[in-house]
């Protein structure tokens, strides 16, 4: 009898890894399982055969076991499985921002919709792309490996209103670096 995939039957796989660290999900190479349809919309909201996965804690574990591939499509990784993930534009969310030590040395914290937290920096870039034919900016940050997040509209105007300008450029110092807001 083969088992049918669900939520709960990914939720179940993915409690048992650690919850507290990132699993190898790179080194994982599992058969993908067809005919499952979830997906990540653009406010960040996650859908399992286009029902809402209301749970928190479920949706936590689950972007956990992200991951983009080459072929430029995101997959949900566990060691038995391998599931495609329709994603309309980055799979994490940036909700809120917290800074430390105001100023040009000042540190800005992203909070992401599963509540991850980091320090925009080398390591978590900033970056806007701006589409040509609406002229709508799309600002971008690196939440881990190569998954970003887009900052929710409310985030980014905050962030407009403290911008300074540095060689020209309107933008944010955080952990040393610059970065362009437009």
């Amino acid at each position: 009898m083969i088992k049918k995939t669900t939520p709960s039957s990914i939720f179940e796989t993915v409690s048992k890894l650690d919850p507290e660290s990132f699993p190898p999900v790179h080194l994982w190479d599992p058969p993908i399982c067809e005919n499952v349809d979830m997906k990540i919309d653009r406010e960040g909201r996650w859908y399992f055969m286009d029902s809402p996965i209301g749970r928190e804690r479920m949706v936590k574990l689950f972007s956990r076991v992200l991951r983009l591939d080459e072929d430029e499509n995101y997959y949900l990784v566990t060691p038995i499985e391998k599931i495609l993930l329709k994603v309309e534009d980055k799979p994490f969310l940036i909700i809120d921002y917290r800074i430390e030590d105001p100023g040009k040395n000042q540190k800005i914290f992203f909070t992401t919709n599963t509540h991850e937290e980091f320090v925009v920096g080398e390591e978590h870039p900033l970056r806007v792309f701006v589409n040509k034919s609406s002229e709508e900016p799309s600002p971008y940050v690196l939440v881990r490996s190569n998954l970003e997040g887009l900052l929710s509209r409310n985030v980014f105007y905050k962030l407009i209103d403290i911008a300074s300008e540095y060689q020209s450029n309107l933008g944010l110092w955080s952990d040393g670096k610059f970065f362009k807001l437009e």
